[in-house]
């Protein structure tokens, strides 16, 4: 089966606002979604959707309230998030970021008690549309353990970057451990296995098993590289913002348990250091040099592919996610049927 974009939008904000869900927050959550499984990171779309309503459910995500702003400069705010949608107080806490460097250079925002919101390259996006740098961190459930160490107390911890240009999608998403846990959890719920060399049981053996990968430990990529970013992102996005860190961070991976992680947005803009127009204009030239060094790809060439392919082909349902998709659908009176495609 498959549901197609306008489809799956469609599907998502028609879901949310029948439980309640104002319909410009459902249209940020179904955004963010969608952009996710567009974007080829079905782990964050659609499929961890049933996620957020059984976190609703367990009163562990709040369909009603506002986010309140605890401390604020011309340049910083820090956003309470009251246990809202993660998409919602991700999208407000990056457009005040971006409000921020539109008048001081520089905005930087950080959230807590929130929720996940989908992937972390949604945001920074919304940054490349206005004009502006825009960097995003995050950080989960711990899921990797330190190097030398047995026992996961760091997240997989993801970093977003993107960077305005005129005709280039110049933008990087990625964790900082080999492979999402997302992905790991997808693949649990599809029945299939993992490589090899992306994880470890909790023994500390490689596993292709997602369930003792997901009671072991992910490996961070790169190794020291990956595990210091991460570790520093920890940080970044747990004392500093009012979160949780290490070992306290939970409600990213399931819907059990109420969610205690943070995030940090950053917005730059280029025009207060150059001139904004000249400096799209070299991040293209920059962009026309690394393609001309070979067969290579830019950062965010990869997405531009997948988004044009799913656009026209669909995003894909298993037969897991189809379940829960329905359970959820028969209880609000939904038809889920109607909206998909099948194959």
């Amino acid at each position: 089966m498959k549901i197609m974009a306008n489809k799956e939008k469609a599907l998502i904000t028609e879901i949310l606002t029948k439980l309640g869900l104002k319909k410009e927050s459902a249209e940020i959550v179904s955004e963010a979604t969608l952009d996710a499984d567009l974007k080829g990171f079905t782990s964050h779309g659609i499929g961890r959707f049933p996620q957020y309503i059984n976190a609703i459910n367990r009163g562990n995500i709040n369909i009603e309230g506002k986010i309140d702003i605890e401390r604020e400069t011309d340049s910083i705010a820090l956003i309470n998030g009251n246990g809202l949608f993660g998409q919602v107080v991700a999208y407000k806490a990056m457009e005040l970021a971006i409000e921020k460097a539109k008048k001081t250079g520089i905005g930087a925002v950080g959230t807590h008690d929130s929720n996940h919101f989908g992937v972390t390259g949604f945001y920074s996006d919304l940054a490349i549309k206005k004009d502006v740098i825009g960097i995003v961190t995050a950080n989960t459930d711990p899921a990797m353990a330190p190097l030398g160490g047995k026992i996961p107390v760091i997240g997989t911890n993801p970093i977003a970057i993107g960077i305005p240009a005129n005709e280039t999608y110049i933008a990087i998403d990625m964790a900082t451990s080999i492979s999402a846990r997302g992905k790991l959890l997808e693949a649990k719920r599809k029945g299939e296995s993992i490589p090899g060399d992306i994880a470890l049981d909790a023994d500390g053996n490689p596993t292709t098993d997602p369930s003792k990968a997901l009671e072991g430990s992910i490996l961070p990529f790169g190794a020291y590289k990956g595990y210091g970013l991460a570790f520093m992102i920890e940080i970044i996005t747990g004392p500093l913002v009012s979160a949780a860190f290490g070992s306290k961070v939970e409600g990213t991976a399931s819907y059990e348990k109420k969610c205690t992680k943070g995030d940090f947005f950053i917005a730059i803009d280029p025009s207060k250091f150059v001139d904004i127009n000249k400096f799209k204009e070299e991040n293209e030239e920059f962009v026309k040099e690394v393609r001309s060094s070979g067969d290579t790809t830019v950062p965010g060439d990869l997405e531009v592919k997948e988004i044009a392919k799913n656009k026209k082909n669909g995003i894909s349902v298993d037969k897991n996610l189809y379940e829960q998709l329905k359970e959820i659908c028969n209880d609000l009176k939904i038809d889920l049927d109607e909206y998909l495609i099948v194959e």
